[in-house]
């Protein structure tokens, strides 16, 4: 991450800050995805949203289903639709893995970061997760304040 704030080029569009909450990620891939030029256009003026989204395997192919692309105000005659699915590029094997990992394992696939890489391409960043209990959530929770107190107490002496 270092390397790509002093890159131009990368920019962060949508993140889905709830995920590492509600899920532990033990996996996370960077996949392409198809977009029509309206939908490039707007995600330039930075209006995504992922945060209600999911990743499914289906038919052989990765889908981002109910990401939020907002229309873009210029291309009103061939705009596209907000919230259609869109198609994510993986290699096979990725997507054997990802089958498998959902299949199996009871994992989901869930949209971490929508983002322009270092080529100026935008990419999604997908992670392998299950879901958190409530037990869970509480123990990481307890364990970021505690973490956050051991700063302070360190930075007052």
């Amino acid at each position: 991450m270092a390397k790509a704030k002093t890159d131009p080029n990368y920019k962060v569009i949508a993140e889905n800050r709830r995920a590492r909450y509600d899920y532990a990620i033990e996996d996370d891939i960077e996949c392409g995805i198809v977009l029509q030029g309206s939908e490039v256009k707007s995600l330039r003026q930075n209006s995504a949203n992922i945060a209600e989204s999911y990743a499914a395997v289906e038919d052989g192919e990765l889908w981002l289903v109910n990401g939020y692309i907002a229309p873009y105000e210029q291309a009103k005659t061939w705009g596209h639709e907000e919230r259609r699915k869109r198609k994510l590029l993986v290699s096979r094997k990725e997507l054997a893995r990802l089958w498998n990992a959902t299949q199996r394992k009871g994992m989901t696939l869930v949209p971490l970061v929508l983002y322009f890489n270092h080529r100026g391409i935008a990419k999604l960043k997908i992670g392998i997760a299950k879901g958190k209990k409530t037990v869970d959530k509480r123990a990481t929770e307890a364990k970021r304040d505690w973490n956050r107190q051991k700063q302070r107490l360190l930075k007052e002496n």
